[in-house]
């Protein structure tokens, strides 16, 4: 167990952070299989919009690697133009 007041604050802090990035990444990762199923290419372009931001969000919180969100951004986009 800490035995630093600034430890425990540290413990609390890095919960209360896991469990945001976990429900953001797991939410990420809803919205990219909800759009791999969608059939229409009209609603699959909007609803790219929506998920590329969210991957952008969560590599720029270093949540997902840069490199992963790249390649996740690029198979959507391949996958909603051959719609």
């Amino acid at each position: 167990m800490a035995n630093h007041k600034s430890a425990l604050k540290r413990i609390r802090s890095n919960e209360k952070k896991r469990v945001l990035n976990k429900y953001q990444h797991k939410t990420t990762r809803n919205a990219i299989k909800a759009l791999r199923l969608v059939g229409e290419k009209a609603e699959a372009a909007e609803k790219l919009v929506v998920v590329t931001s969210m991957i952008d969000k969560l590599a720029k919180k270093n949540i997902i690697h840069a490199n992963k969100a790249a390649n996740l951004k690029s198979k959507l986009t391949k996958h909603v133009n051959a719609l």
